[in-house]
């Protein structure tokens, strides 16, 4: 599993209120989640009327793909309307990949058995029946 990040800033220059900037930015989340099944949401500058930091995840199966989806999304937002891309960061984290995860061992029945024994010995009476 292959986790692609964009954080970028968005420049709204012609926002005179929290409503402008909300339009431009809800406008944006949406059309990203759409037409790239990604995750976007504006993480910092919330009360600030021009600039919107927003992070943007996606999922892939490899870094080739997490890295063709952040890049057509990077040259998306460069033709935005009604906002400019300022500064924006990426990162790929490669997570584990699924031949590598080992099923944890099943207990033996042996130990299964011993405390079984161990709890009926402890109150006389066979494991799971309660006292009257």
């Amino acid at each position: 599993m292959v986790i692609g990040i964009l954080q970028f800033e968005l420049l709204i220059h012609d926002a005179e209120s929290l409503k402008d900037k909300r339009r431009v930015v809800n406008s944006v989340k949406d059309r990203l989640h759409r037409e790239h099944m990604v995750a976007v949401a504006e993480v910092a500058g919330l009360e600030a009327l021009n600039v919107a930091v927003m992070g943007l995840t996606c999922v892939a199966t490899d870094g080739k793909r997490a890295a063709e989806v952040l890049d057509h999304v990077s040259a998306k937002l460069r033709t935005i309307n009604g906002a400019e891309l300022g500064d924006c960061r990426r990162e790929i984290l490669h997570g584990v990949s699924p031949d590598t995860i080992v099923e944890p061992p099943a207990e033996p029945d042996s130990i299964v058995q011993e405390m079984m024994d161990r709890m009926r010995s402890a109150d006389g009476r066979p494991a799971g029946e309660d006292a009257a």
